[in-house]
């Protein structure tokens, strides 16, 4: 089907674990053709449609690469739906798409839940978006709605106007009413899968799963608080083994993370006076080709 085109901040997100691969140095910059030269990087792969064709790769880290020979997440399957297909944002390497295919046929199982509801996974291309993420560039990002789906039969018009719940209360120190033990189970089938990096929650989320587990807790070291993230957990996999010119995300800390969690809590709850010596942040500046691997020039003229 044809479609037009076109919040999760990331701040945790450009951590790696090796080198970045090269980026356009002014002497080869020159290599970008006239009409992309000065162009915002999220303009050029914002207005791309379709996925390049070639052999697929994942160039540079999750917030600053691109993604050759993305694969399309079909719009409705089995177990799940694909939302906002206006954002054509449902793309990603090919162990993504497995990934969340394989998760939401785990997912059908759970009572009440019919599969996954999959919100913004890439571009089709990856690249910087025209609008929210800072990550979701490499194709190995996917947002997973906390919404139970009752129905996979949504209209188009149904997903652009369906929203997800919130699972938070008292500003994320805490789950809601709505929060179920089926919430944690799905995360926790995601979190052992080995190609699975990080997975990112509300801090009240985590404690509460810390709490509710009492088998194994070493599942939730991978699973961390980040602001946001009470309508969606956002999950994360691992480069692709072999993927020269992917920048990993590195290790989580030794542990199952519960103690810093808390503490987090405790600060949203009862927070710290502000830092007299801290500095304002500095806007985050556009990025344009040059700042990108220069793989991504390629991507961006494949066919």
């Amino acid at each position: 089907m044809k479609r037009f085109f076109g919040i999760c901040f990331m701040g945790l997100l450009l951590a790696c674990g090796r080198s970045e691969p090269d980026t356009l140095s002014s002497k080869n910059a020159a290599a970008i053709p006239v009409h992309m030269q000065g162009q915002l990087a999220k303009k050029l792969f914002g207005a791309v449609s379709e996925g390049s064709q070639q052999g697929p790769a994942v160039y540079g880290s999750y917030a600053k690469g691109c993604l050759a020979g993305g694969v399309e997440l079909a719009e409705t399957g089995p177990t799940w739906q694909a939302m906002r297909l206006s954002r054509n944002r449902n793309w990603g390497h090919p162990e993504l798409i497995d990934f969340v295919q394989e998760l939401s046929r785990f997912a059908a199982t759970r009572p009440g839940w019919a599969g996954l509801y999959v919100g913004d996974m890439s571009q089709p291309r990856g690249g910087p978006m025209l609008s929210g993420h800072r990550s979701h560039q490499s194709g190995l990002d996917a947002d997973i709605w906390m919404l139970p789906p009752k129905r996979l039969n949504l209209s188009l018009r149904e997903r652009e106007t369906l929203s997800s719940i919130s699972l938070r209360r008292a500003k994320g120190a805490y789950t809601n009413a709505s929060y179920t033990r089926q919430h944690m189970e799905i995360i926790r089938a995601a979190a052992k899968d080995p190609r699975v990096a990080r997975i990112f929650v509300f801090p009240g989320a985590k404690v509460q799963m810390c709490n509710d587990e009492t088998g194994d807790k070493s599942w939730l070291r991978k699973v961390r608080p980040w602001w946001g993230h009470h309508y969606h957990f956002h999950v994360r996999l691992n480069c692709p083994k072999g993927m020269r010119g992917c920048v990993d995300q590195p290790a989580p800390p030794v542990g199952h993370g519960c103690a810093d969690a808390q503490t987090w809590v405790n600060n949203i709850l009862n927070p710290p006076p502000p830092d007299p010596n801290a500095k304002p942040a500095k806007p985050r500046r556009e990025y344009t080709l040059t700042d990108l691997p220069n793989q991504c020039v390629g991507v961006l003229q494949s066919r």
